[in-house]
């Protein structure tokens, strides 16, 4: 059986890390370069960075980070933000990324996924939907969660998949910052709609959580942040929990 991954997961804006509710109320959570390095070291199994304000200028700055990033752990780690060409991913991945994380701009122009797909394998293209209830319905938003589309999580998902993308990070913006829980039922729909691995984002406040998401959402990962940052909860003692509860976790 596949083990359950813990992922942190770092908001980087202008090189610090950041972490609000529901997209928004952004306080400083520290450097990006020590909190990788020491989740690293407490037993995280991979990590995310997402600049969340990247722009095209910036990009120099977050291949820096990377690089950084890249010399201090030895786990595989995710790379998003801003990212909209071949070119880009090209960058990222020779400063130290393992794999990146597109998403507006995957919207956008859905043959990007095809083409970094041909470039670079699936196993590194990380497809990133952010969606909230609309009227009982999922909807995708791009930028940050702040332009909402008509376009349907489910039906995205699909297509992202039938695109050669090698994972799904799908965040809820409804439970983000919450800590109230992941948005279980739509992550069971989404594992039940697709073959490639679901990362849950948004929601985690405690260990049992975790347990749901595994269990009741039937995520193959689940990504927090702020529980990590402020030490709410400790990865180890986290996977402890999740290992009694009968969740196959990495130790």
């Amino acid at each position: 059986m596949l083990t359950k991954r813990i992922i942190p997961c770092l908001d980087i804006k202008n090189g610090r890390t950041v972490k609000g509710i529901n997209f928004v109320d952004l306080r400083d959570a520290g450097d990006p370069v020590e909190l990788a390095e020491i989740y690293a070291k407490e037993g995280a199994d991979e990590l995310v960075f997402l600049d969340i304000s990247a722009t095209e200028e910036r990009r120099k700055t977050l291949a820096d980070l990377v690089y950084h990033v890249a010399e201090k752990v030895n786990i595989p780690f995710t790379v998003g933000g801003g990212i909209s060409s071949v070119e880009d991913v090209d960058i990222l991945l020779q400063n130290g990324a393992d794999k990146v994380s597109i998403n507006s701009s995957a919207v956008k122009r859905p043959e990007l996924i095809n083409e970094l797909v041909a470039k670079f394998g699936s196993q590194c293209i990380v497809v990133a939907i952010d969606a909230k209830q609309i009227d009982g319905n999922w909807k995708v938003h791009l930028v940050g969660g702040k332009v909402p589309t008509e376009m349907d999580l489910f039906e995205w998902a699909k297509e992202v998949e039938e695109r050669g993308a090698g994972e799904i990070l799908f965040t809820s913006m409804d439970h983000d910052g919450t800590k109230n829980g992941f948005a279980n039922k739509a992550l069971s729909k989404l594992s039940k709609l697709v073959n490639i691995p679901i990362i849950a984002s948004g929601g985690a406040g405690e260990v049992s959580h975790f347990t749901d998401t595994f269990t009741e959402g039937k995520a193959d990962a689940a990504l927090a942040a702020s529980i990590f940052h402020f030490k709410e909860i400790e990865i180890k003692d986290l996977k402890q929990e999740l290992k009694k509860d009968g969740i196959p976790v990495r130790l």
